[in-house]
């Protein structure tokens, strides 16, 4: 399953400027942010992130209905936050 993942960012990183701490619900990763690099970004801003990109700015509402959804479809959501947890993204 594919899923779009709102994340709300923490900090733009200051020697990668492409790059973003991202909370991804209670997860925090660096994803980039290359391709919203028209959106005017800063903490406390929320994307929809899929693979470890950005893919659009949502509003703060729009996070909390995705984020509604995902948590109602039990496991799959789960097993995804699950797999972030346990991953590591190399920032260098």
């Amino acid at each position: 399953m594919c899923l779009g993942i709102p994340g709300e960012i923490a900090e733009i990183l200051p020697d990668h400027p492409d790059l973003a701490m991202v909370d991804i619900s209670g997860v925090r990763r660096a994803i980039n942010i290359g391709l919203l690099d028209r959106e005017d970004l800063a903490p406390g801003d929320w994307v929809l992130i899929h693979v470890g990109f950005a893919l659009s700015k949502i509003d703060e509402e729009e996070a909390a209905a995705a984020l509604d959804f995902l948590n109602s479809i039990g496991d799959p959501y789960e097993d995804e936050i699950a797999a972030l947890r346990e991953s590591t993204i190399d920032q260098g």
